[in-house]
């Protein structure tokens, strides 16, 4: 499955640049009895479902010339914006977060005070940890976590 992401990867790339998109994220995952190919693109401003067709459009075009084929079994082909909780992958998606002190949602390989989530508001980022402020109960508290203890982050929208 790597290799099909890395391989979509190489060909979708290109196609981003010609249209200054940036890519997100890319999955590849079966579903019940269906495989889906998912590639999640923003640009500043945000994404539009216009653009979102344009870009499935050229991927799968790309896709049909391959050969061999990257990708054996029948899939579909989700093009879309990671919405209002994207993902945080990239160096630049955790600066772009501090920068505004998000309220972000990370989940931890192991726990860190009892914890293995946290919620709350990236307030401190540095090459190897980040720190949120949350509140437990009604008192603001802060966690600062190493950043290799990171399994999942992404934005949170706070209500």
């Amino acid at each position: 499955m790597s290799s099909v992401v890395e391989t979509v990867t190489d060909l979708v790339t290109p196609i981003l640049e010609q249209h200054n998109f940036e890519l997100v994220d890319i999955e590849f995952v079966k579903e019940g009895q269906s495989w889906y190919l998912r590639v999640f693109i923003d640009k500043e401003g945000g994404i539009t479902i216009d653009e979102c067709a344009l870009i499935s459009d050229e991927l799968s075009e790309k896709l049909d010339t391959c050969d061999p084929d990257p990708i054996q079994q029948a899939y579909y082909l989700e093009v879309s914006s990671p919405g209002a909780e994207r993902p945080l992958k990239k160096e630049r998606d955790f600066e772009n977060a501090a920068a505004e002190e998000a309220n972000i949602f990370v989940t931890l390989y192991e726990k860190i005070d009892g914890n293995k989530q946290y919620e709350g508001h990236l307030i401190n980022l540095t090459a190897d940890e980040l720190t949120i402020e949350y509140r437990d109960k009604t008192r603001k508290k802060e966690v600062v976590i190493p950043r290799d203890k990171i399994a999942k982050a992404r934005l949170a929208i706070e209500f």
